[in-house]
């Protein structure tokens, strides 16, 4: 176990009561297998202001397994911040794997750039600087992307959380999986709103929303899990 490791602000992206059992959790079966690469990026993006906004290790380590399980070759990702989630992404694809990662903000994604070039993963990104409506939408465009992607992960804009969905559910193949982070956000969630500060609350609002939508859409099976913020698990069925 890597002693003292996991540092404060690690402990905030996850909803576990007990620090010391989410420091237990990270430094006994998350940080001993997790890249030198990603444990790199992880650090580097530590000292941004908003470094809790990065998907949170134990998150990346469920992420991982899913896109073995499905064998994934095209990927799609909505929020890249620093890169952490593609990174680990890049690493997990084969070699002729792609991810498609799409951010309004191309200057996060440079923080994290020169370790995914030294990790030897950058053909595999297809990184595209735009609000990601309009790439899903140009991406529908072209027939031979419906059903053409294995795996999508969103961390963008939370009031669009469910405009993705549908598009995805387009994107997706039948038996490929969606992750959404974010989706208990803070715990906010079963909470009255007027416990939480005024600036969170329209994405709570859009979060509860969507929780509510994906539980009813039978189009997926679907796991909420709390791990870093909360994430859902969506297998697409039809």
């Amino acid at each position: 176990m890597a002693k003292d490791e996991a540092k404060a602000s690690d402990f905030s992206k996850g909803l576990l009561q007990s620090g010391e059992l989410y420091k237990y959790i990270l430094e006994t079966s998350v940080y001993p297998r997790e890249s030198e690469a990603l444990k790199e990026l992880r650090n580097v993006t530590d000292s941004h202001p908003q470094a809790t906004m990065a998907t949170a290790p134990d998150a990346g380590q469920l992420m991982e397994m899913l896109l073995k399980l499905v064998n994934a070759r095209k990927t799609i990702e909505l929020g890249v911040f620093t890169g952490y989630s593609l990174l680990l992404t890049a690493l997990t694809l084969p070699e002729d794997g792609k991810v498609i990662g799409i951010d309004v903000n191309r200057s996060t994604y440079e923080i994290g750039l020169p370790v995914i070039k030294k990790a030897g993963v950058e053909h595999k990104i297809d990184f595209r600087e735009s609000e990601a409506l309009p790439v899903l939408d140009e991406l529908l465009n072209h027939e031979e992307n419906e059903g053409g992607f294995d795996f999508g992960y969103v961390d963008a804009d939370k009031v669009s959380y469910w405009k993705y969905h549908e598009r995805l559910m387009r994107l997706i193949k039948v038996g490929g999986i969606i992750v959404y982070d974010n989706t208990l956000w803070g715990g906010s969630v079963a909470e009255p709103d007027s416990s939480i500060p005024e600036s969170r609350r329209e994405g709570k609002k859009a979060i509860h929303e969507l929780n509510k939508k994906l539980s009813a859409d039978k189009r997926v099976q679907i796991s909420q899990v709390a791990l870093g913020d909360g994430i859902t698990i969506c297998r697409r069925l039809c």
